[in-house]
């Protein structure tokens, strides 16, 4: 979707469009955009991304594992089979993921069955400026956490792509 202008023109948008135009900012959560339009305005980008990360760190606790349950794997069947979302798409393309060579491509088959196994969500990461070295590394450490403390990663991890994905729809955005 074309960035608008600033944040006050997301303001102006009645709550379908509003919804609309950021209910894909939080993979298959439109609910998140839903959950703060009464809340409009916002004083900055980051205050509106600050309220949509309050309404995701404070759904119940069955939304919450379902909201993290919507994300793909990395390099996983959903990215095999070209079904992600534009935006993961292009975020696990930027770290290399769409084409790995057949160790790594095993490395990461096996390493999201165990972490899904351990946690009962798929191992998430802000992957942009990442390289698969590092990607596999912390996937790796990530695994020997607890349950709370991965849950808080997951969507401190969050956070940070759903930041960027606003940043690239909002022109402007930098604050």
């Amino acid at each position: 979707m074309k960035p608008l202008s600033d944040l006050a023109a997301i303001h102006r948008l009645d709550r379908d469009a509003f919804v609309a135009l950021l209910g894909g900012v939080f993979e298959h959560a439109a609910w998140v955009a839903e959950a703060v339009a009464p809340a409009r305005p916002f004083a900055s980008v980051a205050d509106l991304h600050a309220a949509m990360m309050d309404a995701v760190r404070h759904a119940p606790e069955a939304q919450r594992l379902a909201f993290l349950n919507g994300h793909p794997e990395l390099a996983g069947p959903e990215a095999r089979a070209r079904a992600m979302t534009a935006d993961s798409a292009s975020e696990q393309g930027s770290a290399g993921l769409d084409h790995l060579p057949p160790e790594d491509a095993a490395a990461f088959d096996r390493l999201n069955a165990a972490y899904r196994e351990r946690f009962g969500f798929p191992f998430i990461i802000a992957v942009r400026g990442r390289s698969r070295a590092e990607i596999l590394a912390v996937f790796e450490a990530r695994l020997g956490r607890g349950q709370a403390e991965e849950e808080a990663t997951a969507l401190d991890e969050i956070g940070a792509i759903t930041r960027m994905r606003l940043d690239m729809l909002i022109s402007g955005a930098g604050d």
